[in-house]
């Protein structure tokens, strides 16, 4: 057996300390960290929810509007995390008009409102206004994970407010043998959670997260102490950091609503799901549709995004593979140069 020797013993603390001195410093040294910066004006807002458009320095070269729809268990600066890995300054870049609804942190007012209000009300209305202040009529929806499911939702509802839906690592079928999440889910007493809490705090849901890749967590922070001196590599972990721990809270009720009749029922597949007394019949969908899942995804599994493209009423429809993991797609080197410029050459030959 081969014992370490005093010696080297010390010489691996002292080069540890002093990896560690430097990576303090480094951080000393560091200004406020921004997520989220890619320049953009509030043109509308309502209660907690506000919808942005971001600046274009020149004018954009596909005339329909985009509006993003990003997920309410997160923050949409995932996909702006910083100047040079950044989806929503790419699409800008490929020619897009971007808008942004922004859900905002529900407090505890906000427990009673479900999937109708937030879907049929605030969604609704911030297409309305996208219509107005571009003038035109129909607008391209992209959705991301849970907002690519609203997307949907909305999409099967309005469908003449839509003239184009794309769907990033979206889950539609919530039964899939993979889908660890909606097994967990499908065991969750959320009446219980709901009733007694209110609100669902953030910090519960990325537990939760967490615990789907239970190891993951412990190699990055081992992974980083590699990278503590190196300032680029701790910039980018600590962004992404700042993003995670950045989970408001979620409405109770559209929260129930999500859990017991989606992931719970499924009855977004089965075509048993109802929003505000109407039937979301997905064969109602029949704009182009640009469906998009990761192929390392643990959140979205493919099974889970890939059965919308059966399900639909579009012609023109396109499923796309892409390598990476949920967050990977947006943040990932390859989705710099192919994912955003993909979409936009979609969008740009759909345009009129």
């Amino acid at each position: 057996m081969n014992w370490l020797s005093p010696q080297s013993v010390v010489d691996e603390l002292a080069a540890t300390t002093a990896k560690l001195a430097r990576g303090f410093e480094a951080l000393r040294q560091l200004d406020e960290l921004e997520v989220g910066t890619a320049p953009k004006q509030l043109v509308w807002k309502k209660d907690k929810i506000a919808l942005y458009r971001y600046v274009r320095a020149t004018p954009a070269t596909v005339r329909t509007p985009v509006l993003l729809v990003y997920a309410q268990v997160n923050r949409h600066a995932m996909m702006d995390i910083q100047e040079d890995r950044s989806f929503i300054r790419n699409l800008q870049a490929a020619g897009l008009d971007l808008y942004l609804i922004d859900w905002g942190y529900p407090a505890a007012e906000d427990k009673y409102f479900t999937m109708h209000e937030y879907i049929n009300g605030y969604l609704h209305d911030a297409v309305g206004v996208v219509e107005r202040e571009t003038g035109h009529r129909g607008l391209t929806l992209m959705g991301i994970c849970q907002g690519g499911t609203f997307s949907v939702i909305y999409a099967a509802l309005h469908p003449e407010k839509v003239k184009n839906l794309v769907t990033l690592v979206t889950p539609i079928d919530f039964a899939t043998p993979r889908d660890m999440l909606a097994t967990w889910a499908r065991h969750l007493d959320v009446d219980a959670l709901v009733d007694n809490g209110g609100n669902v705090p953030g910090e519960l849901l990325n537990a939760g997260f967490a615990q789907l890749k239970p190891m993951l967590k412990t190699n990055k922070y081992v992974n980083i102490l590699n990278a503590v001196d190196k300032p680029a590599q701790l910039l980018n972990f600590l962004r992404m950091e700042h993003w995670i721990a950045d989970s408001p809270n979620q409405a109770g009720e559209c929260f129930r609503q999500f859990i017991k009749d989606l992931y719970q029922a499924n009855k977004l597949v089965k075509g048993e799901f109802q929003l505000g007394g109407q039937s979301v019949d997905l064969r109602r969908i029949t704009m182009p549709l640009l469906n998009i899942y990761a192929a390392e995804d643990h959140l979205v599994p493919p099974e889970a995004s890939i059965p919308l493209n059966d399900l639909v009423g579009s012609a023109d429809k396109c499923l796309t593979k892409f390598a990476g993991g949920h967050i990977g797609v947006f943040v990932g080197s390859r989705s710099q140069t192919e994912l955003a410029p993909g979409i936009a050459h979609w969008l740009h030959e759909r345009d009129s």
